[in-house]
C-alpha cells in the first residue's frame, strides 16, 4: 500500500490552536502514531479545512484570536460535525463543565502529555464508531416431505422446485405447524400464531385456510400432512427437519 493511500485511510485530526509550537508538537506526535493531521490557528482557518474534506475529530483550544473555543464548540455540535476534544491552559472547572455542556466530547488541560491526548482521542473515536446491530440470519429453512420452507422470506418450494404461492394467512398457519410438528394444535393456538397476518380472527377461518393449504400441497404430492382430531384440533403429522 502506498504512502498516499495510507494517508487517505488514516483518521484525520484537525488541531485548532494558535500556539504553533504546541500544535506542531501535537501534530508530529499524532502523525507518528498513524493519524493524518491538519492544523488551523483560528476559527476561520478551521472552517476552511472542515469545508475541504472529512475530519474525524477536532482538537480545539479554548482561547483563539478570532473566536473563543466555547463558541466554536457550540456551532460544531450535532451529528453532522466531528467530535471535539477541548484544550485549555486555564484549567478551571467551570470552563471544563461549560465546554462539555456545549458539546465537547472531552476536555484536557494544557500543557498536556501527548500520550494522554492520544489515548483520549482514540477513546472518543471508539465511542463514535457505529455499533453493529444484531445479525439476522439470511434464512431459516425447514424441510418436510420433499418441501422446503423459509420462515423468514416466507417462501415455500415444492419437491419439483416450484415456488408455491401462499396467502399471508396460509403461510402463518403452515409456519405454526412447521414450528410445532407432530403435536395437536387447538384452533386458539393456530389463531394466536396467525394473529397480525391477513387472516380473519374467528374459528371457521382456520378450517378454510387449512383446506386451502391441503389442496395446494396435494397438487405436488399424494402425502397427507394434516390430521384432524375432533374437538381437539389439528396435527402436522410429517417429520420436520431444520436445514
Amino acid at each position: 500500500m502506498t504512502l498516499a493511500m495510507n494517508l487517505r485511510l488514516a483518521r484525520h485530526v484537525l488541531v485548532v490552536d494558535d500556539d504553533r509550537d504546541l500544535s506542531g508538537e501535537i501534530s508530529h506526535y499524532l502523525a507518528s502514531h498513524g493519524f493524518r493531521v491538519s492544523v488551523a490557528c483560528d476559527g476561520a482557518e478551521m472552517d476552511r479545512i472542515l469545508s475541504g474534506g472529512k475530519v474525524d475529530i477536532v482538537v480545539l483550544d479554548l482561547m483563539l484570536p478570532d473566536e473563543d473555543g466555547l463558541s466554536i464548540c457550540q456551532r460544531l455540535k450535532g451529528p453532522d460535525h466531528p467530535p471535539v476534544l477541548m484544550l485549555s491552559a486555564i484549567g478551571e472547572d467551570v470552563d471544563r463543565i461549560v465546554g462539555l455542556e456545549l458539546g465537547a466530547d472531552d476536555y484536557l488541560a494544557k500543557p498536556c502529555v501527548p500520550r494522554e491526548l492520544l489515548a483520549r482521542l482514540k477513546a472518543i473515536l471508539r465511542r463514535k464508531e457505529p455499533k453493529p446491530g444484531p445479525r439476522r440470519p439470511a434464512s431459516v429453512m425447514y424441510g418436510f416431505g420433499g418441501f422446503r420452507i423459509d420462515v423468514l422470506s416466507r417462501e415455500l418450494v415444492a419437491p419439483n422446485g416450484v415456488t408455491v404461492f401462499l396467502t399471508a394467512g396460509e403461510f402463518a398457519l403452515l409456519r405454526a405447524f412447521i414450528l410445532r410438528p407432530q403435536r395437536v394444535l387447538t384452533r386458539d393456538e393456530l389463531l394466536d400464531a396467525a394473529r397480525g397476518e391477513d387472516i380473519e380472527v374467528f374459528d371457521r377461518a382456520v378450517d378454510v385456510q387449512l383446506s386451502r393449504l391441503r389442496r395446494k400441497l396435494s397438487s405436488f404430492t399424494d402425502r397427507e400432512f394434516f390430521k384432524t382430531f375432533r374437538g381437539a384440533g389439528y396435527m402436522f403429522s410429517e417429520p420436520v427437519m431444520r436445514l
